[in-house]
């Protein structure tokens, strides 16, 4: 039924136990999984345009470090479980825009993702990437607790 799971990453603990739980699924149904980590663009307020260089450069330098480790994390716990995967890293400023179009581009069939990410007021005011995944995407979603 499910060829291809596209299953997105923080690396939060939470992010990384739904995608355990989605390596099971779907090893369960033979399928392969693309991991995806979407950093956030570099953004500051500042009058002194010497300080924003700086720390772009170091933000960006940081951010990606952060996210090959993220990802090398989660395709190591594929491997474990005999699951082909693939992954891709990419900043953008909608989160979760880029996750529905990498899924699209990637030919997945499914999404599968953690319930929570934003929590308390952050998460009332901008509202949670999973829940504008569901509101958005065309693939089936499935959502881990």
């Amino acid at each position: 039924m499910f060829a291809k799971v596209l299953i997105p990453t923080d690396g939060s603990r939470r992010a990384v136990s739904a995608a355990e739980n989605a390596i099971a699924f779907a090893r369960e149904v033979n399928a392969c999984v693309v991991f995806v980590h979407v950093l956030e663009p570099f953004r500051i307020f500042t009058m002194d345009s010497d300080k924003l260089t700086a720390c772009r450069e170091d933000y960006e330098r940081l951010s990606e470090a952060q996210a090959v480790q993220f990802l090398a994390d989660v395709e190591l716990r594929a491997r474990h479980q005999m699951v082909a995967s693939d992954s891709v890293r990419l900043r953008s400023d909608q989160i979760h825009e880029a996750i529905i179009e990498t899924a699209v581009l990637n030919g997945c069939d499914l999404i599968a993702i953690g319930s929570h990410g934003r929590t308390g007021v952050a998460g009332l005011i901008i509202g949670s990437v999973t829940n504008k995944i569901l509101s958005n995407s065309r693939i089936p979603v499935l959502v881990f607790r």
